[in-house]
């Protein structure tokens, strides 16, 4: 196989790789509070290691080190978050939180704690605040629950009232290094195991009750993401099929009976 074919092959991957980004992006832009995904790609670059090990110095005996012959070979180079604000629509319904900022709200799962921006809650049998998965959103000390029949009102620094007396307060975080972040479902995220980093106060965000977070995707841009993305990868099918070509016609020439 050519080096031709092994460049053609590591493309093809990351345009694959960047069409399953930008599908996940244009699924989940009717979901609440979802941040989309971006992909950043590198050409790296491999030196044929005959030409460091056994250099040419029969012409120029100067020059140590001939120029090496390189191969490109696109690679992923990382996965990014995107944390940019998405817009907000207001709803009226009390139970439906966004927030204004980077921060997060925190849910207790049966897995343990995780973070999210999604706000679509209600009150579950007990009177905890849930989400659509019964995870329950925490407060400063613990799960919030509310009284039945009890009026919630949220203020804009997370002071949790029911019936006018305060009883707990959201307290929103976020992270100084976004990228420690990782999406695991249901619009849940978590600091990676590997990361360091932790989740700290987010003093500069707010609490709006009755609205609610749309996702931060730009249809349009992620649109033209995939058709770009799409003819990289026809390009590259074209480039593997010219170098299956070529080694089938060498190989047929060289080993014909002459």
């Amino acid at each position: 196989m050519q080096d031709s074919s092994y460049s053609a092959v590591f493309g093809a991957l990351t345009q694959q790789h960047r069409l399953d980004s930008i599908a996940n992006n244009l699924a989940n832009v009717n979901t609440t509070g979802f941040k989309s995904e971006k992909l950043a790609f590198r050409d790296t670059f491999r030196r044929y290691a005959h030409d460091m090990l056994d250099p040419n110095t029969t012409l120029n005996e100067k020059v140590p080190w001939p120029q090496p012959n390189l191969l490109a070979q696109p690679r992923i180079s990382e996965a990014v978050i995107d944390m940019s604000q998405g817009p907000m629509k207001s709803t009226g319904n009390p139970l439906d939180l966004a927030i204004a900022g980077d921060g997060f709200f925190r849910v207790q799962t049966p897995e343990g704690e995780f973070l999210t921006r999604q706000g679509v809650y209600h009150l579950s049998a007990e009177g905890f605040v849930v989400d659509a998965h019964g995870n329950q959103l925490l407060g400063a000390g613990g799960p919030l629950q509310v009284p039945e029949g009890g009026a919630v009102l949220v203020d804009a620094d997370g002071g949790f009232s029911v019936n006018g007396e305060l009883i707990d307060t959201i307290e929103l975080v976020r992270v100084e290094d976004p990228r420690a972040l990782e999406k695991v479902g249901n619009s849940l995220l978590r600091i990676r195991p590997d990361a360091d980093a932790q989740a700290i106060p987010a003093e500069d965000s707010t609490v709006e009750q009755g609205f609610l977070e749309a996702a931060n995707v730009n249809v349009v841009s992620e649109m033209v993401n995939m058709i770009e993305a799409m003819r990289a990868f026809e390009a590259y099918q074209k480039m593997i099929s010219g170098s299956f070509e070529q080694d089938k016609k060498a190989i047929a020439e060289v080993g014909a009976p002459r």
